[in-house]
């Protein structure tokens, strides 16, 4: 049975004759172009470059003129996002070009691979064990090793090992399956962590006042409380002051206690009320509470202003701790936690 030959110009997709370009430029300038590609790329094209055919030689010419003549009329070249996408829309289905151009503009590198690996390991774990560990050793087979490896410890261990077996049983998975893990990843989990990571505007502004000493707080939160009463009250549930250091439990003190320095938290005290310096010193051995109170009496009046300083440090030092897992500051609405 004699092969068909394709005589069809009109007929060729963007893939077909990109694939076409490089089999007729021959291995050692295709094998440059590849270097140049990234693994979806590679793959598609040599697909498609396997499943070509027969092309007549006629195609191949009126391919290559018509090649040349649009790099020859350019002139200049000037690369733009909006330029991509017209180009790609002449050759690719609008869904594959706006998945193309979301992975090209997205803030976190090329594909979706790429931006898992910028996804924190906890937030990745939490969403991963609830999926077919099938499903897992596939993602994970896609990410950067060290990635990988930091999931993998957090997940249960028994699940664990069940990823990592059939990630050694694994042979090639069809592209298919890939691209709806793709689909799955990029609908469901990245845009549910979009959604999570927008910062409400009221927490932004809580965070800031936080970093106001006293006396501009207490203005700032006034002339707001004239405009918008709301807001201001939103704010200020949401500071994290020097007195909320009473939501830490007893362990949580004696952590922040080991790791702050001694001078500055005296200073931040005498600005203290009783209630917050009791619950310091109960937390100190006899000896420590002692020298600390004699600390603070040898210290006499001290500026308003650096008792600010010293209560702002120590309430920076107490979020950083909690951001790390260190120490847990209650809300005081029952089982919750704020997270900062």
């Amino acid at each position: 049975m004699a092969m068909r030959v394709r005589e069809d110009y009109r007929g060729l997709t963007g893939p077909e004759k990109a694939a076409i370009l490089m089999l007729a430029l021959g291995e050692e300038i295709a094998s440059k172009l590849f270097a140049l590609m990234g693994d979806d790329e590679i793959k598609e094209l040599s697909q498609t470059m396997a499943n070509l055919g027969s092309v007549s030689s006629n195609l191949v010419e009126r391919l290559f003129v018509e090649f040349a003549e649009q790099i020859s009329s350019t002139g200049s070249l000037v690369g733009t996002f909006d330029s991509t996408e017209r180009l790609l829309t002449k050759v690719l289905p609008k869904d594959k070009v706006d998945q193309i151009m979301e992975e090209i503009r997205g803030p976190a590198g090329r594909t979706m691979w790429d931006k898992l690996t910028n996804v924190n390991e906890q937030v990745l774990a939490n969403y991963l064990k609830n999926e077919y560990p099938q499903t897992v050793a596939v993602i994970m087979s896609k990410i950067k090793g060290d990635h990988a490896g930091r999931v993998l410890q957090l997940l249960p261990e028994s699940f664990a090992m069940e990823v990592i077996m059939r990630m050694l049983r694994m042979e090639a998975v069809q592209k298919e399956v890939i691209d709806d893990i793709e689909r799955t990843l990029r609908t469901e989990f990245m845009s549910n962590l979009a959604r999570t990571n927008r910062r409400d505007a009221h927490e932004m502004m809580a965070e800031i006042f936080n970093s106001f000493d006293r006396n501009t707080e207490s203005r700032f939160l006034a002339a707001l409380e004239e405009r918008n009463r709301d807001s201001a009250e939103r704010i200020r549930a949401l500071m994290f002051t020097f007195e909320d250091l009473s939501k830490l439990d007893p362990s949580g003190i004696q952590t922040l206690l080991r790791n702050v320095d001694k001078q500055k938290l005296a200073t931040a005290l005498k600005g203290a009320s009783d209630t917050l310096k009791d619950m310091f010193f109960t937390n100190m051995s006899e000896r420590a509470a002692k020298i600390m109170r004699e600390d603070m009496g040898a210290m006499g009046p001290v500026r308003l202003r650096d008792v600010d300083e010293a209560q702002m440090y120590m309430v920076q030092l107490t979020k950083d701790m909690a951001a790390r897992g260190e120490i847990v500051i209650a809300s005081g609405k029952g089982e919750d936690e704020l997270v900062y």
